[in-house]
């Protein structure tokens, strides 16, 4: 394709030009100032040597390529020039996962794919600077082992678990700026798990008893209290009801106010969502009042207690149950620690 003849482009393209450059010495270029006639001028500096380019505004892609300078001379000279065209990375939505969702023990698979020059590189990073956790299968046993950062533009998760769920960020760079990336959530559903921390737990009239369970489900679960074992629980003067949330786990605690006889029973902590429904239970009962021990100014509240064996257990040892109470006075705070055992 011929651009240019002398300092006229032939080709329609605005962004294409010819510039010519003479070049004089300081006595050459006295004798030029001497003319007077315009022609002579004209005559005079088309014997001079000087430098001719070639100016492309706007790089396009399409700019990519060979250009040869061609004096027509007997024999023709030329010179080649060759010009890259360098593009920074830009990622591919339809060729590039969208959030996904998938059931605790499926697998999934993240794709990336970018175009740039030069080829841009792929690495993934989860979003929330956590490593990322791939499975190895070894001695027929699946650990995980952490990575920072993954390069390659397919990130393979098989048989997920909770804890790979986040957003990951797909990065493509290849040292052209700027780079770009692309947030990718992958959400993993399971069936909620209960841990009630107390299943079994005294407490002396007139105490404040709180009871604590703990749960992880995703997709967000609805979680609420049973008494005996169908009465709902409510906020009132008589239940604080308190839940902290941090990503798929939530942390339930009941705090029974002033306690008394009629609330000795079982408490339920129910967790549901769409792929089923948990509880955890947790027995309350009434220990001897500390008369004479205690004055009754004073307040105690009920802070842990250790479960009892499970029914059914093949341990031959004794149940203990070991109850953590706090006692504040005016000017004294006392820790007592009681420990029940039964034969």
């Amino acid at each position: 394709m011929i651009i240019s003849f002398n300092t006229k482009t032939v080709i329609q393209n605005d962004r294409i030009a010819v510039k010519y450059e003479p070049l004089v010495d300081s006595q050459e270029s006295n004798e030029l100032l001497s003319h007077k006639n315009s022609s002579n001028l004209l005559q005079a500096t088309n014997t001079i040597n000087g430098t001719w380019r070639l100016l492309i505004r706007h790089l396009k892609e399409t700019d990519r390529g060979c250009y040869m300078c061609q004096i027509n001379t007997s024999p023709m000279k030329s010179q080649l020039g060759c010009l890259d065209i360098l593009v920074s990375p830009d990622i591919l939505n339809n060729e590039t996962s969208t959030d996904i969702s998938v059931v605790e023990g499926g697998n999934a698979t993240l794709t990336c794919k970018a175009i740039g020059r030069p080829t841009p590189r792929i690495l993934w990073k989860r979003e929330d600077g956590q490593p990322i956790l791939l499975k190895n299968l070894l001695y027929n046993s699946i650990h995980f082992f952490p990575l920072n950062v993954y390069n390659g533009s397919t990130l393979n998760l098989h048989r997920v678990d909770r804890k790979q769920m986040g957003t990951y960020l797909c990065i493509a760079s290849n040292d052209v700026h700027p780079a770009v990336s692309k947030r990718i959530t992958v959400s993993i559903n399971f069936i909620p798990s209960v841990t009630a921390v107390n299943q079994l737990l005294g407490a002396p009239v007139g105490t404040d008893v709180v009871l604590e369970c703990y749960v992880e489900a995703h997709p967000n679960p609805v979680n609420y209290w049973l008494k005996n074992p169908d009465e709902m629980l409510l906020e009132g003067p008589k239940y604080l009801i308190q839940e902290k949330r941090t990503g798929y786990r939530v942390a339930m605690h009941l705090t029974i106010q002033n306690f008394d006889e009629n609330d000795v029973g079982s408490y339920s902590c129910i967790s549901s969502n769409s792929l089923g429904k948990v509880e955890g239970v947790s027995r309350l009962y009434r220990i001897g009042d500390f008369n004479g021990l205690i004055p009754e100014s004073r307040h105690i509240s009920i802070l842990a207690g250790f479960a009892e064996a499970a029914r059914g257990s093949s341990i031959k040892s004794n149940k203990k149950i070991i109850l953590l109470f706090q006692y504040s006075g005016c000017s004294v705070n006392i820790l007592l620690i009681f420990v029940l055992i039964f034969i």
